[in-house]
């Protein structure tokens, strides 16, 4: 058997085993054993009272079918999900981290954890209806990225056990057909939505364009003097630099967006790319990378919940 046949069988070997530990203490030493040999992240510390769920980043590995049915089978593992991702995700893996928390009853009975269930995030989709927002060089139109991205974000929060309240799920914008400025009526609603949800924080979801078509990379605009605003974005832009390792920007203050300016709470639109450029209007199109740029707004979301500031 070759070394790298070897690997992934002590892998999985070692993952099925997980389900048959009877203590907690051999549950967390294997777990840390494995993981360090396969120079994977570990996210979080586990006592004897309380189990977290581990989000790992691993390059190069193979896991068998049977290590993912096996492992849902034991005692200990509740559930596995499995994400693949590029190159420069391993880059940013030891800045990245978040948790889950499950804990067990007296009885070691699986519970789910609900101090997240207590945070609301809106999450807005720029655009909608007669309004395309900017028409990529593909002839992608904005509205429609947005969107996606904005499901995919809500569905990533909702799995953290956070509600979300959309501005809207569907093509359609937040106006009437028979009102003559429709742009100002979308924008109200909008921040009427968020008045009523009360969120901990708003994150806008919107695409970038500019007439030089080499322009190009995620950016993260906040309120100019707002500082849970700029730590938000901070965190974002972080994150969206782990996804483009070559994008130099920074989160940027501005105090003439409507959305920005008319929100109380922290607030942020999201840039994630240049739909002028021919290399990330192609990418934005496809659910893999917008899966990637709802993953990274996601995790700036969470490490800004994190540090506390919602109150």
């Amino acid at each position: 058997m070759t070394e790298s046949l070897q690997e992934k069988s002590r892998f999985s070997e070692a993952g099925k085993d997980v389900g048959r530990r009877s203590s907690h203490r051999e549950y967390r030493r294997l777990f840390f054993h494995i993981y360090i040999r396969k120079r994977a992240v570990w996210f979080g510390n586990m006592t004897e009272n309380q189990n977290r769920i581990l989000r790992l980043v691993m390059t190069g590995i193979l896991l068998f079918s049977m290590f993912l049915t096996a492992g849902r089978a034991g005692s200990y593992v509740s559930s596995i999900r499995v994400q693949t991702y590029g190159d420069s995700v391993q880059k940013g893996s030891q800045n990245s981290g978040s948790s889950w928390v499950e804990e067990q009853d007296e009885k070691g009975v699986w519970k789910k954890n609900r101090k997240m269930a207590k945070y609301c995030v809106v999450v807005d989709a720029g655009h909608g209806g007669s309004d395309p927002g900017k028409v990529g060089i593909n002839q992608a139109l904005e509205k429609d990225v947005n969107l996606q991205i904005a499901e995919k974000l809500k569905a990533f929060l909702e799995a953290e056990d956070i509600r979300v309240v959309m501005t809207r799920e569907t093509d359609g914008g937040l106006y009437d057909e028979n009102v003559s400025n429709k742009k100002v009526q979308d924008m109200k609603r909008r921040i009427a939505i968020i008045e009523e949800a009360d969120p901990v924080l708003v994150v806008s979801i919107h695409q970038n364009s500019y007439q030089q078509e080499s322009v190009k990379g995620a950016q993260v605009f906040y309120y100019a003097t707002s500082e849970r605003s700029r730590m938000l974005a901070s965190m974002i832009q972080k994150e969206f630099q782990v996804l483009q390792p070559d994008n130099r920007r920074l989160e940027k203050g501005n105090d003439s967006y409507y959305l920005l300016k008319k929100t109380a709470k922290p607030i942020v639109i999201a840039e994630c790319g240049f739909l002028s450029n021919a290399e990330e209007a192609e990418k934005l199109v496809t659910q893999e990378y917008q899966e990637r740029v709802a993953w990274r707004i996601h995790m700036g979301i969470m490490k800004y919940i994190g540090t506390g500031q919602t109150a």
